[in-house]
C-alpha cells in the first residue's frame, strides 16, 4: 500500500490493465457479496475527480531529447511479479538483426493451382429448368394501321409476331408489347402523322385454357403536309436547278422517305450538272398543330459549291500508268461541263484493266477560272498497283466435239501500259494446241485492242485431220461489260499453213494436202441487245467478210462471207423468245480446192442442235463430212426463268451446201430442251437435243454443256 500511495502512476504502469473477457471461454468472476447501500455510496467514485493526477502523470514520463536523431533509449521492461523487477531490452546495434521466429508451415507451402478448383456454382432449385414446363401462348392482333397500308411493315418488324406467339411470361408479352407500340408511332411518323398514338392491352382470351391476346391499337391524328418549301442556296445555272430536282410540293404529305428521296436527288443530279462539290444541309420541318390545319413549314440548306468544268488528270500512288496513258480513258474534253457519271466511267474502265487493287478517281478544286465562269477542277486519279499475272481456266463438253478443256496464264501489263503476253494450252478428245498471244488493250484509244498471234494446233475431227500454224494481227473495237457499244467491229491479217486430210473424190481415197492460206478478215456488228451474255430484248446483226487466197498446187483466190441476225423479245419478267438466222458463203473457188477447215459445216451446238459436229452437208462415201461452200441456220427458242435457274425448250434448222449459194430446201432440224443455271458472270448451259429428221449415222441424243446462251 505504501508504494501504490507513494508513486501512483508507476504502479498502473507496472500493473497491466485487463479488459473484462467476453464470450463463452471468458473466466467466470468469483462471487461477491452485494454491497449494502452504505457501502455504494462511499465506493461511488467522483466523476470530476481525475483518475490520476496529471502532476503524477507528468513525473512518470521518461525524459525526452532535443535530439531527433538520437538512438532509442531502452525500454524497461517491468514484469508484473510480487518482486517488481525490471529487465531492459539491449539496443540493436549495427545491421545485424535478431533471428526471425520460426514460420508456420502452413503458411509457405505453395498455393493450389487455380484450374484444380471446382468453378462449378451450386445449384439452387431456382435454377432448375424445366424443359417440360408450360409457355405461355399468346395471339397479337393490329388495330389501326391497316387502312394506312403499314400492316405489312408492322408485321415484319413487330416483337410480337417475332416472338412466334409463344413467351416465357406476361411480363415478356408486356414488353414486346411496349416495343410494339412505339414501333407503330415510329411507322405512322414516316407517313407525316406525327401526332399518332399507339396503346396496348394484354387480356386473357375466354375458354381457351391461360391463351392471352396482344392487340396494337393506334390512332394516326392528323397528316401533316408541307406548307411552304423554301431552300436556301446560292444562285445556280439555270437558276431553278436545285428546285426542280427537288420533287417537292407545297400540300404535299410530309412523308419521310418521300422527303429523303427528294434529297437524295438533289445530292445526285447537281454533281452531273456540273456542281460537283454540292452538299446537301441538315433540313428543318416547323411543325404547326395550332392551325385548323396540321402543317409543317419545309427548309433545306444548299451548299451548291463552285459550277465546274473538267480540267486535267492528275495521279498519285503507285505509278500503274503515267498520265499520258490515263489520259485515253476519259470521255470528255478539258473545258466540258463537269458530269459526275462520266468521273465514275472513268475509274469503272480502269477497274477494267485488272491492274488495280484499288483505284479512285476525285475531283479537287484547283481555282483556275474555266469557260462560261465556271472553275476548273482537276480529277485525282489514287492508284494502288494489284496482282498483273492471271491463270484461267475453262472446259466443255458436246458430242460430236467431245471434252476440250484450255489453261491460260496472263500477264497483263509486261509491256507497258497493258501490254499483256498471255500462254494458252488447249487439251482435248479432239483438240490439243498451244499458243502466245501479246496483247494492247486501250490501244491509243479506249476500248481499242491490238492482238498479234502464233499458234500451233491439232484437230482431229469426222470432217478432217489437220496440223495447223498460225501468225495473225488483229485491230480491234470490241464492246465490254461496262459499255456495250452499238457499232463494233474489227479486221487485221492471217497467215495459215495447214497440213490436212482430204477425200479426192478422183482418187476415191483420203489423202493428205498441204495449203497455205492469206486472208484478210474482218468483222462489222450493229448491236442493239441489252445484255452480251443474256440478252433479253433488242437485235443484233453481223457481218464477216473475208478475202483469202489459198495456195495449193497453184493459187485460189475467194471470199468468205457470213451475216447473221439475232431478235430478242421479253413476253413477261420471266419468259423471252428468242430467234436467230445465219447464212454464208464463199465465192470464186471450187470446193475441193479449199482447205477442208476453211469450208462451212452445220450440226452442234453452236448450230444445229441435235446432230453431231460438222455433220450436216454433203458426205463422201465413206459416210464422213466433206463440209460445203455455204451455209444457212435458223433457231427459236423460249427462255423461262424462274430464280437462279431457267428451261429453254428450242427448235434448230440447218444445212450446209456443195453450192456458193445455200438452198432453202433440204433443211434438217432438231429440237430439245435446255436447263440454265444463272451465275453473276452469265448462264451456265446443259442443253439435250434429238434430230427431228435422222439420218443413218445420226444419234438419237446430242448432249451440249457451256457458258452462255446459245445465241
Amino acid at each position: 500500500m505504501a508504494l501504490v500511495a507513494a508513486s501512483p502512476a508507476a504502479a498502473q504502469i507496472a500493473q497491466p490493465g485487463s479488459a473484462p473477457g467476453k464470450g463463452p471461454d471468458s473466466p467466470k468472476p468469483a462471487a461477491t457479496p452485494t454491497p449494502s447501500a452504505s457501502d455504494t455510496e462511499q465506493a461511488q467514485p467522483d466523476p470530476n475527480k481525475p483518475i490520476i493526477p496529471e502532476s503524477d502523470f507528468d513525473a512518470a514520463l521518461p525524459p525526452l531529447s532535443d535530439d531527433i536523431n538520437a538512438p532509442l533509449e531502452a525500454m524497461p521492461v517491468e514484469a508484473a511479479a510480487p518482486a517488481a523487477q525490471a529487465t531492459t531490452i539491449p539496443p540493436i546495434t549495427g545491421d545485424a538483426l535478431p533471428a526471425a521466429a520460426a514460420e508456420n508451415p502452413e503458411l509457405t507451402a505453395p498455393l493450389t493451382p487455380i484450374g484444380s478448383f471446382d468453378t462449378q456454382p451450386l445449384q439452387s432449385a431456382t435454377d432448375v429448368k424445366d424443359k417440360d414446363l408450360p409457355q405461355i401462348r399468346y395471339d397479337t392482333t393490329l388495330v389501326g394501321l391497316e387502312d394506312l397500308g403499314l400492316d405489312s411493315q408492322f408485321n415484319s418488324l413487330s416483337a410480337l409476331k417475332d416472338g412466334g406467339g409463344k413467351a416465357a411470361n406476361a411480363t415478356q408479352v408486356q414488353a414486346r408489347a411496349k416495343e410494339d407500340e412505339a414501333l407503330a408511332v415510329r411507322l405512322m411518323k414516316s407517313l407525316g402523322y406525327y401526332d399518332g398514338t399507339a396503346i396496348s392491352t394484354i387480356e386473357a382470351e375466354p375458354g381457351d385454357g391461360g391463351r392471352i391476346k396482344a392487340t396494337v391499337s393506334a390512332t394516326p391524328g392528323p397528316l401533316y403536309t408541307l406548307s411552304s418549301i423554301t431552300v436556301k442556296a446560292d444562285p445556280v445555272v439555270p437558276a431553278n436547278l436545285v428546285t426542280h430536282n427537288l420533287p417537292l410540293r407545297v400540300g404535299d404529305p410530309i412523308e419521310a422517305a418521300r422527303i429523303q428521296g427528294a434529297e437524295a436527288n438533289v445530292a445526285l443530279v447537281l454533281p452531273q450538272q456540273g456542281y460537283p462539290f454540292v452538299k446537301v444541309g441538315d433540313r428543318d420541318i416547323l411543325l404547326d398543330d395550332v392551325s385548323a390545319r396540321a402543317t409543317g413549314a419545309y427548309t433545306l440548306p444548299v451548299d451548291t459549291g463552285p459550277r465546274s468544268t473538267f480540267g486535267q488528270l492528275v495521279t498519285t500512288g503507285d505509278p500503274v500508268f503515267g498520265v499520258e496513258h490515263l489520259n485515253v480513258f476519259p470521255r470528255f474534253d478539258q473545258g466540258d461541263l463537269y458530269d459526275a457519271r462520266l468521273t465514275d466511267d472513268v475509274r469503272e474502265a480502269l477497274v477494267a484493266t485488272g491492274l488495280f487493287s484499288s483505284v479512285s478517281v476525285e475531283p479537287q478544286r484547283t481555282g483556275r477560272p474555266g469557260p462560261d465562269g465556271t472553275e476548273q477542277v482537276d480529277l485525282l486519279v489514287r492508284q494502288v498497283k494489284g496482282p498483273a499475272r492471271t491463270l484461267a481456266g475453262q472446259g466443255g463438253y458436246s458430242t460430236g466435239q467431245g471434252i476440250k478443256l484450255e489453261g491460260s496464264w496472263t500477264h497483263r501489263n509486261l509491256f507497258p501500259p497493258e501490254g499483256a503476253l498471255i500462254g494458252t494450252i488447249v487439251a482435248g478428245t479432239n483438240e490439243q494446241g498451244l499458243s502466245g498471244t501479246f496483247r494492247r488493250s486501250n490501244a491509243g484509244r479506249r476500248d481499242r485492242t491490238f492482238t498479234a498471234l502464233a499458234s500451233a494446233n491439232h484437230s482431229n475431227f469426222d470432217a478432217f485431220n489437220a496440223f495447223t500454224g498460225t501468225l495473225s494481227a488483229r485491230w480491234s473495237y470490241d464492246s465490254t461489260p461496262i459499255w456495250q457499244k452499238k457499232f463494233t467491229y474489227y479486221y487485221g491479217g492471217e497467215l495459215v499453213g495447214t497440213n490436212e486430210t482430204v477425200y479426192d473424190f478422183a482418187a476415191g481415197e483420203r489423202r493428205r494436202r498441204n495449203y497455205g492460206i492469206v486472208a484478210v478478215p474482218g468483222q462489222i456488228e450493229f448491236d442493239r441487245s441489252d445484255s452480251l451474255l443474256n440478252p433479253t430484248k433488242g437485235y443484233r446483226l453481223k457481218l464477216n467478210v473475208s478475202p483469202e487466197a489459198s495456195v495449193s498446187g497453184g493459187v485460189h483466190p475467194y471470199v468468205r462471207t457470213m451475216i447473221e441476225g439475232t431478235y430478242y423479245y421479253r413476253l413477261s419478267p420471266s419468259l423471252v423468245f428468242a430467234g436467230r438466222a445465219r447464212a454464208g458463203s464463199i465465192q470464186g473457188i471450187a470446193r475441193d480446192d479449199l482447205a477442208p477447215s476453211r469450208r462451212y459445216y452445220g450440226g452442234g451446238g453452236g448450230s444445229v442442235r441435235g446432230y453431231g459436229y460438222q455433220r450436216l452437208g454433203p458426205f463422201d462415201p465413206n459416210g464422213d463430212p466433206v463440209g460445203g461452200r455455204s451455209l444457212n441456220e435458223f433457231a427459236l427458242e423460249a427462255r423461262y426463268r424462274f430464280g437462279d435457274f431457267g428451261i429453254v425448250p428450242f427448235v434448230d434448222a440447218g444445212n450446209s451446201y456443195e453450192s456458193s449459194i445455200p438452198k432453202g430446201s433440204d433443211l434438217r432440224f432438231g429440237a430439245g430442251i435446255g436447263g440454265r443455271f444463272y451465275t453473276n458472270f452469265g448462264p451456265l448451259r446443259v442443253d439435250i437435243a434429238t434430230p427431228l429428221n435422222k439420218r443413218p449415222g445420226d444419234s438419237r441424243v446430242a448432249l451440249y454443256i457451256g457458258i452462255g446462251q446459245a445465241f
